[in-house]
């Protein structure tokens, strides 16, 4: 009769230091956004799951304590915060397209085209949500060494150190994708400058003032040389006169 295998414990590394700049900020406002409140919800998500881990850990639900730091969390947190980001980004892209139209006196319905329609605005939190494409690999890597960890002995110690390095490894990647992500900001609101630039340059087009213009002169030249006698008035404009003024 075999006796049961003793399984090393789980124990799950403090993600503090790894996650760096994810906890302590980098003191930049991108795009002239404050992101302090979502770098905070960020940390203090995974933080939070961390703590969920080591709970499921010391009553031995190995798989469930896996799992409260798995790859979904990871990506559920990041989306999460990338989707905070965009919808800050464009209510401040918006905002500013909207008073530099105002301040030229841009038409209504012309002003409603600047506008971000809903593909402009998936594209934006698309390039966003790109900057965390270095994390995929560390979550891959996280996956992978999960399964090992979860019947590692106390002679596989390795094992288990395998998988929280790559805890480690993954929230070092996050730090790296926030530092990205800001980045991506900055360069976002730069486009977007360039297109409140031209929004600012825009002018009421003189056509339609010079048009007008030009018939209007043209008619009082041709009332004048009628009422001055030096041209005959058609028939149809006699009858008109006479016809409102009596005479």
């Amino acid at each position: 009769m075999t006796s049961p295998k003793l399984l090393l414990p789980l124990r799950i590394p403090e993600l503090g230091p790894s996650l760096g700049k994810v906890i302590t900020g980098t003191g930049r406002a991108p795009g002239g956004l404050h992101l302090d409140t979502l770098r905070y919800r960020l940390a203090t998500r995974l933080i939070e799951d961390a703590g969920e881990a080591r709970r499921l850990a010391g009553r031995e639900e190995r798989h469930a304590a896996v799992a409260a730091l798995g790859r979904t969390a990871w990506l559920e947190a990041w989306e999460e915060a990338v989707s905070g980001v965009a919808h800050l980004l464009i209510a401040r892209i918006g905002t500013r397209l909207e008073a530099e139209a105002r301040a030229v006196r841009m038409p209504r319905s012309r002003r409603r085209r600047l506008e971000l329609n809903a593909a402009e605005r998936r594209a934006l939190t698309a390039r966003l949500g790109s900057t965390g494409a270095s994390l995929i690999p560390a979550l891959d890597a996280l996956e992978q060494r999960a399964g090992p960890a979860l019947d590692a002995s106390a002679l596989e110690r390795a094992k288990v150190e395998a998988w929280q390095d790559a805890l480690k490894t993954a929230a070092r990647r996050l730090e790296a994708a926030w530092l990205e992500l800001e980045d991506a900001i900055d360069s976002e609101a730069e486009r977007w400058r360039q297109v409140a630039e031209d929004v600012a340059r825009w002018r009421k087009p003189w056509w339609p003032v010079v048009v007008v213009g030009a018939v209007a002169l043209a008619v009082a030249v041709w009332l004048g040389l009628v009422f001055g006698g030096y041209l005959e008035a058609p028939g149809w404009f006699a009858r008109w006169w006479q016809g409102v003024f009596g005479r």
